[in-house]
């Protein structure tokens, strides 16, 4: 496992409380009282704390809104797709997969993985190239959920959708030039949504890889959205739908 730095009170705070055997310190500025709870936490669970002023917390956090606290960690392995494949057997039915193709932008991919977060998504695919890594923008912009919902780094994302396919998982892309729209797509069951890139969309073999496009309909004057809410909708969908049925 590499080290690396991230900042900000919910970021650092998922990090303690989910894994805090790979926090390996601390370093926090006084005077906000949820940075000092969290100082406190870290010191109970054996987590070095340093403090520092917060030009030195700049530097730390690669210049990054940090709120005072910043934290060195131990990045975790993405989930590899062995492990993939036993998560689907075990899920079954209720098995929810998020599916990114591209996605460039950390702070969309933050925003992504914390509405994955918020809709109890199983896992994330991702391509290996070509998409944003887990940087310390997007676990900042993903407010914590980096460390709550799994990351499958793909070598392929039209192979892995095919894979995940012969598994029975039922995949739905989004474009907005699809006929159906979401909200009268099937989303119970082992559902994988596929979400294109910020200027792209789906690419053609991805596309080609999915059981159903679907779109959003938008009667406003506005033709796109961005990808994270794009998201954010079609996941919500899927909540929606599973909870009524």
């Amino acid at each position: 496992m590499k080290r690396e730095h991230t900042g900000g009170i919910n970021t650092v705070e998922a990090l303690i409380t989910r894994s805090p055997e790979r926090v390996v310190q601390l370093w926090a500025a006084g005077g906000n009282p949820r940075v000092d709870k969290l100082v406190e936490r870290a010191r109970s669970a054996g987590i070095a704390v340093q403090s520092a002023k917060t030009r030195a917390l700049d530097k730390l956090s690669g210049g990054q809104t940090h709120q005072g606290v910043v934290a060195e960690f131990q990045s975790a392995e993405p989930m590899s797709e062995a492990e993939l494949d036993a998560l689907i057997d075990a899920r079954g039915p209720d098995l929810l997969l998020l599916a990114l193709d591209q996605v460039q932008d950390p702070h969309n991919l933050g925003a992504c993985l914390r509405s994955a977060a918020a809709a109890g998504v199983d896992a994330v695919l991702v391509p290996r190239d070509h998409s944003a890594p887990l940087s310390p923008a997007a676990r900042r912009a993903a407010a914590g959920a980096a460390e709550v919902v799994p990351v499958v780094e793909v070598a392929n994302l039209a192979r892995a959708l095919e894979r995940i396919k012969q598994a029975g998982v039922w995949t739905v892309g989004l474009a907005g030039e699809a006929d159906s729209v979401i909200h009268c797509v099937d989303l119970n069951g082992p559902r994988a949504i596929v979400m294109g890139s910020e200027e792209r969309g789906l690419r053609r073999l991805t596309a080609e890889r999915c059981d159903e496009i679907a779109r959003i309909p938008m009667p406003g004057s506005m033709e796109s959205l961005n990808v994270s809410v794009a998201t954010g909708i079609a996941l919500f969908e899927a909540v929606r739908q599973r909870s009524s049925a």
